[in-house]
This record gives C-alpha cells, structure tokens and sequence, in this order.
C-alpha cells in the first residue's frame, strides 16, 4: 500500500496484517480521490474505522490542511501513528483511539470530507453515516465504502446519497448536503 499522489507520492505505508482489516484497494483510492479531486485543498477531513490512516494520509498529501483518524482498535491506531510519523505529518494529524459513535457524539469542528469505513456487513455504516452528518461542514462530502449487498439510505441528516461508483463488488457511495447536491 502507498500514496498515490502529493507531496508524499510514492511513500510506502504500513497496514496491519490479518482477517481484521479490508484494506481500500489502491484502485478503489485512486477512485476516490478522482471524485474528491478538486474538493480536498484546505480541506478538513476525517477518516472514520481509520484502519491504517491511508484515506486520510492520501488527503493530506493531496492538500487537506487537517486530518483526524478514528479507530477503536489499539494495533491500528498503532499503525497509524506510525504511518504519520513516517510522512512527517504530525503536525496536521490528530488520532483518537475511540469507538466511532462516541467520538461524533462529541462537539467538535465541522469536517469538510468524511471517509467512511467500517466493517462490511456490520450495520455500523447507515448509523455512522447518520452521526457523521451531524459533524460536517454543509458543503462537506461524505463518503462510504460498502459492499455491493449492503443497503446504504437515501438520506443521512442533511445529506443526500449522490451516485454510487461500482468496483467490482465494491462500492463508493457519495453523500452532499440537500442544499448542494
């Protein structure tokens, strides 16, 4: 796994082996990023089930200005601190070894761009999606991961699911406040 694209181009990252973690393919990122492509400059993004960091490290060195990084698994937010300090972005990283619910619970900064992760199949998606929207800026953009069999809603909050990018049996699905979809 690297990063695709900016400042940290080319740069190897670290992931945790295992049945535990679904890494994002790097076709299915660079995807991603082609959607987001010119929405990420100064942006501020989270990158919820963190997992290894990669979507938020990818932002970051794509221009994102913040990245903050939320996992309840000790061993990955583990191999993401290690991931942030191999690409020197300490100083625009912040990481919260958390379950997701009770991190967006809390009051915080709007985010700009959410990447949502979770566990396939787990029913965490269509509730983090709803707290997700109470968190974000109403230009921001969520995004979701999801297998092709699982149910994503039509709205989440404020937010509207835009289109659904297929590959293979992955899906990106985009969600845009009402007032700009």
């Amino acid at each position: 796994m690297r990063i695709i694209a900016g400042e940290a181009r080319g740069r190897r990252l670290e992931t945790r082996e295992g049945m535990d973690v679904r890494p994002t393919p790097e076709r299915v990122k660079e995807a991603l990023f082609n959607i987001l492509q010119f929405q990420i400059e100064g942006r501020r993004v989270l990158d919820l089930f963190a997992g290894s960091g990669q979507l938020g490290l990818e932002a970051l060195s794509r221009g994102a200005k913040e990245a903050v990084f939320v996992d309840e698994s000790r061993e990955s937010m583990a191999v993401v601190r290690r991931n942030i300090a191999s690409l020197h972005m300490e100083d625009r990283c912040q990481t919260f070894q958390c379950d997701y619910a009770a991190f967006l619970l809390r009051k915080q900064q709007p985010f700009d761009i959410v990447f949502l992760d979770p566990p396939y199949r787990s029913g965490r998606l269509q509730k983090a999606l709803e707290l997700a929207s109470g968190v974000m800026s109403p230009g921001g953009v969520m995004i979701a991961e999801h297998p092709e069999d699982e149910e994503v809603p039509e709205q989440a909050g404020s937010f509207r699911r835009g289109r659904s990018y297929r590959y293979g049996k992955i899906y990106l699905t985009v969600y845009r406040h009402e007032d700009f979809a």
